[in-house]
């Protein structure tokens, strides 16, 4: 499809990429857990997910009373209970399947993406952005809620979801409280929500977790493919390619266009970037579906799961993209996702994505610190032992900041019965107080 004069931004693939082991999973790759194992994890995992759910539910229902009293105050509650989700989602990740992140970016992301001192990392994007990613596995969205847990958003994604997925037993009743949107893939039905839920995201707040302007932070993710690349998903894009007469791509599926464009309309004026990530993860034969070997069994189960997921982002100025010509629109995005093409191919070949100097800095712990420093960073390796070249992805793991602070989640849930008792408590010692005041007044 010609681009109709719109650029093209050239991919960076002149840096030195150091080949990586990118050893395929293969069928009959052994499980690293037993069937007794299995059990266990299954068990430990759905005892883990169905009480922190069960608490953060309790959680978003308390803060109800809050929409007709002061909304400011319930929107920052949900806020404060989603960022609680996020905690458990990362931590479900590290206990049941640890997984390593390599983060690089090109030269339109220069210095957002920071090695801190103890070897975590920071992404320093704005407070409001729109997220667009292509759809490699059903997990894409947690890695995303850890990226935003590392620029301390994870309290502010919104996520555009599939229809079907509000009606998940405790799941998608949560996602509402979270204000989620959903897509029925019918415009007529969707665009009126899709309205709503936008202007609702326009909308100027006053809460404890509102951001640094007049309107609240949003990191809203949307992935155009609206599915995961598998066989069939490859076959009806590149039917749809025919039909078209658009040029076809390999290792994503051509995307859908008129969710994104709806969303960048309505919230025009209140974004200035949209930001684009690439996902990818090691481990895949060559033509192969990340669905059909990383199955969320074979991960949280079996202990098959990809050693690495990478991310490779870049960054779009709102004011450069034709987004109130539909056609045009529709070519830029096309371009975007020929491009996100090229870079898996580089993927395949390396291990690995381009990463630019210049996206990437290093933060230098400072002397005082580094005399006091445990020796051992988030990575659980000492900082003086990470060797990496200027173009090299930044990596770190998926985990919290602190092992206990999962324990959160529990705590704030059990404030409420615990100050009912306290206040039954204190109660009684002011009845017994007035009982004997009353005494003192009778007379003999």
């Amino acid at each position: 499809m010609d681009a109709q004069g719109l650029r093209k931004r050239p991919l960076d693939t002149s840096a030195p990429a150091k080949p990586i082991p990118n050893a395929a999973i293969t069928d009959d790759q052994p499980e690293k857990h037993g069937s007794s194992m299995q059990a266990t994890r299954l068990a430990s995992l759905v005892f883990y997910f169905f009480v922190s759910g069960i608490c953060l539910h309790f959680q978003q229902f308390l803060g109800v009373p809050l929409y007709w009293y002061n909304q400011d105050w319930y929107y920052a509650w949900q806020a404060f209970t989603k960022r609680q989700f996020g905690i458990v989602l990362i931590t479900l990740q590290e206990w049941w399947s640890p997984m390593k992140v390599r983060v690089s970016g090109d030269k339109s992301i220069q210095g957002q993406i920071r090695l801190q001192p103890n070897g975590r990392l920071r992404l320093d994007f704005p407070e409001r952005i729109i997220i667009v990613s292509n759809h490699q596995l059903y997990i894409d969205w947690l890695f995303m809620w850890w990226a935003a847990f590392t620029a301390k958003m994870h309290g502010h994604i919104f996520i555009i979801l599939k229809d079907s997925l509000r009606f998940i037993p405790m799941l998608g009743p949560g996602m509402m409280f979270f204000s989620f949107l959903f897509l029925s893939r019918h415009w007529e039905t969707d665009k009126p929500r899709f309205q709503h839920r936008l202007r609702k995201l326009k909308q100027a707040h006053r809460g404890p977790l509102s951001g640094s302007g007049d309107l609240d932070p949003m990191w809203l993710l949307i992935f155009p493919e609206g599915t995961t690349l598998s066989t069939t998903g490859r076959e009806s894009s590149r039917k749809w390619a025919e039909k078209t007469g658009i040029k076809d791509t390999t290792n994503v599926l051509l995307p859908r266009s008129r969710g994104l464009q709806y969303c960048i309309q309505e919230l025009e004026g209140t974004i200035d970037y949209i930001y684009d990530c690439t996902v990818a993860y090691n481990g895949l034969p060559k033509g192969k579906y990340g669905q059909d070997y990383f199955t969320l069994r074979g991960t949280y189960l079996e202990g098959r799961g990809p050693p690495y997921c990478n991310m490779h982002w870049r960054r779009f100025a709102v004011s450069s993209i034709p987004v109130h010509d539909e056609k045009a629109f529709d070519n830029w995005l096309h371009e975007r996702w020929v491009e996100k093409d090229t870079l898996l191919e580089h993927f395949t070949e390396h291990g690995q994505f381009p990463c630019d100097e210049a996206a990437i800095v290093v933060e230098e712990a400072e002397e005082k610190e580094t005399a006091h420093s445990t020796g051992v960073n988030g990575n659980g390796v000492a900082p003086s032992a990470i060797k990496r070249e200027p173009t090299d992805p930044v990596c770190s793991s998926v985990s919290p900041n602190h092992p206990l602070e999962f324990v959160q989640v529990f705590s704030s849930a059990l404030a409420v019965p615990l100050a009912w008792k306290l206040g039954k408590f204190v109660w009684l010692v002011v009845r017994i107080a007035l009982l004997i005041a009353s005494f003192g007044q009778l007379k003999f």
